[in-house]
């Protein structure tokens, strides 16, 4: 046997193999999506509870003592979509300079007038992505930068 096809032999195997070691990875987490939950850090959580609720329309869950002091975003084990906390912590700061999330909406107009009622501030609204659709950012009551996202 040559060299040069041994060495094709070599690659084709660590390919199948690496392709396999993917699929398994992948089969885990049928989504492909590795994202699974996300915190939001908050300096006040009764008053960011308030704005989160008023502008996606829905209620927040607190979580029991022990956890902390935090509040969970609803959250359906079945759906493919992740969920989250609010969490206030001393050690942690809430800021305009951080990881922004993006929630799913509708449409993101009626977010964003709740946004401005509920004591948030939009800073770019409705714009559109192209094929990925359109969102908008807004800072909320604690001072982080958040978005929005939809398809129309």
């Amino acid at each position: 046997m040559s060299n040069k096809f041994f060495h094709i032999i070599l690659l084709l195997s660590f390919t199948f193999f690496q392709a396999k070691s993917q699929e398994k990875a992948i089969s885990k987490n049928a989504s492909g999506n590795p994202v699974g939950w996300f915190d939001v850090n908050v300096g006040n959580l009764d008053r960011a509870k308030r704005f989160y609720e008023t502008v996606f329309n829905v209620k927040l869950t607190d979580a029991p003592m022990e956890w902390g002091k935090q509040s969970f975003f609803p959250f359906n084990p079945q759906s493919p979509n992740i969920s989250g906390a609010l969490v206030e912590k001393k050690e942690y700061q809430p800021s305009s300079n951080n990881t922004v999330i993006y929630f799913e909406t509708e449409d993101i107009i009626a977010e964003e007038q709740r946004i401005e009622k509920a004591g948030g501030k939009v800073v770019q609204s409705k714009m559109n992505i192209g094929e990925f659709g359109f969102i908008s950012i807004f800072i909320d009551t604690e001072g982080n930068t958040v978005g929005l996202h939809s398809r129309k």
